[in-house]
């Protein structure tokens, strides 16, 4: 099992950029976190981050060959990109959106996400844990579609 890993902008910031929002992790320890947890559950990541809008759909774009899933912060991209949405929607990888703070407790036009109705789930709010928890509820949802127990795509039979 293959999952990218897709980090937006300003997140190479992270634990210099308003630690009282987002902490004071940095993004090599969040990384080196999914990567212990990757190895237990048997996952192969490629991790990758960008200030690129461009460049992360082209990333987007070429997951559909190589990868199983996307976990995707997509930062402030996820109140303002089509393109990603877009990319999103027509590579039909299963990807799941994750946000360190709790976007809809914060400034109004945060609350909108772009991504939200194209990816798999949504995790906000709990710091670098929610990584984790985006990769381990990724993996059982393609653990399961592998063992022919769920649909493809959600609300499809």
């Amino acid at each position: 099992m293959r999952v990218l890993i897709l980090h937006g902008p300003n997140l190479n910031l992270l634990g210099n950029r308003e630690p009282s929002v987002y902490g004071t992790a940095t993004l090599d320890a969040i990384n080196e976190s999914l990567s212990k947890l990757g190895d237990e559950l048997g996952i192969k990541l490629d991790v990758r981050q960008s200030n690129h809008e461009g460049e992360l759909v082209t990333w987007i774009q070429e997951a559909k060959a190589v990868y199983q899933g996307i976990i995707i912060n997509p930062a402030a991209y996820t109140h303002t990109s089509v393109a990603i949405r877009d990319a999103l929607a027509a590579v039909s990888v299963p990807a799941v959106e994750v946000h360190l703070s709790n976007i809809h407790r914060r400034e109004a036009f945060r609350r909108r996400s772009y991504i939200s109705d194209v990816v798999h789930g949504q995790v906000t709010g709990f710091g670098p844990t929610g990584y984790l928890l985006a990769l381990r509820g990724l993996h059982a949802h393609l653990s399961q579609r592998v063992a022919g127990d769920i649909p493809s795509e959600p609300g499809t039979k």
